[in-house]
């Protein structure tokens, strides 16, 4: 990768109305005698996490094994996640649970107790209380975090606005994961000179008058939090209107307007946690023994959008446009 050397640490039933579910018999092909069902409980669907659901699946292709999918979406409601992991926990055929975003990854622990769980798109595991640790997880519970770059991510806001002082974030205050990428922000605005400014929603609904809150920021933040993910064209709106660029911590939001991120190919993510789910099912390791996974530094991309920029009323640099390792296109 071009771009300069990242300090991100390579530690680094069921049916409720309105939910979505389906079957899917992996076409793995017969590698071998073993048939597995596996169920995933995913929070919400946007293209980040829908990434790291067909990268999970995809790792159970490579590997050769049978396996029928048990896929169920909560659209974005615990009471339903909660519902799901139950469904899950009970059935006697699903062999591992996978769950994607924190308060998934939440409900199906609390939830499944005698099956493993291999979780992602989770930043914070063991703030969320789904590990003991990242290096022993213990119980029947690992995965693989999405920790971002943040001070990274804040710089872009720098290097196309120098004389940027605030930040804004919109977050969702219930997600565990957000509120530790808020601290995040906090601790890299110290390093680059930024002061954040918050606005806490509880819903997507919510999100356009969190915004509208920023009206007085010069860059808005939008990390890794499923609510403002799923309601990106509203921030999106919201900066092109106020010439307030929009950094975003996940590469899917600026292909959707956001003007640039350092950040980690959902997919890979996904097929990361998946390899854990093979090594779990087909080798009989234990899910308690496998240290949380993280993205090597080297697999995060920085993508920029130019025609964002120009929406925003601002021009990326040339040196920073040769660093990208993508430019969206339109």
């Amino acid at each position: 990768m071009k771009h300069r050397s990242l300090t991100l640490t390579a530690a680094l039933a069921v049916t409720a109305l309105g939910l979505t579910a389906c079957g899917d018999s992996g076409d793995a092909g017969a590698g071998g005698d073993e048939k597995y069902t596996v169920g995933i409980n995913q929070l919400v669907s946007h293209p980040a996490l829908d990434g790291a659901r067909e990268g999970f699946k995809e790792a159970f292709s490579d590997a050769g094994l049978e396996v029928t999918f048990e896929e169920q979406n909560a659209q974005n409601e615990q009471a339903t996640v909660t519902s799901i992991a139950s469904t899950f926990a009970n059935d006697g055929d699903v062999d591992l649970v996978a769950a994607i975003a924190t308060p998934a990854a939440q409900g199906t622990a609390a939830a499944v107790k005698d099956k493993p769980v291999v979780f992602m798109a989770v930043t914070d595991p063991k703030g969320a209380e789904l590990v003991a640790s990242e290096e022993a997880p213990g119980g029947n519970v690992t995965g693989v975090s999405d920790r971002n770059p943040v001070q990274e991510q804040l710089q872009l806001l720098k290097d196309v606005n120098p004389d940027a002082k605030t930040v804004g974030i919109v977050y969702n205050s219930g997600e565990a994961n957000s509120a530790v990428q808020v601290e995040q922000a906090k601790e890299a605005g110290q390093e680059l000179g930024l002061e954040i400014k918050e606005a806490t929603v509880t819903n997507s609904s919510e999100v356009q008058q969190g915004v509208q809150s920023l009206s007085d920021v010069d860059g808005i933040y939008v990390p890794t939090d499923n609510a403002v993910v799923s309601a990106l064209e509203t921030v999106v709106g919201f900066g092109e209107e106020n010439d307030i660029p929009v950094i975003s911590a996940d590469i899917d939001s600026v292909d959707r307007g956001a003007l640039g991120t350092y950040g980690i190919d959902y997919k890979a993510h996904g097929k990361q946690a998946g390899e854990m789910a093979v090594k779990i099912l087909k080798d009989g390791a234990n899910p308690g023994e496998i240290a949380v996974g993280f993205a090597d530094p080297a697999n995060l991309q920085l993508v920029l959008n130019p025609a964002a920029a120009e929406a925003y009323g601002v021009e990326i640099p040339a040196e920073l446009s040769d660093e990208a390792d993508r430019l969206v296109e339109g």
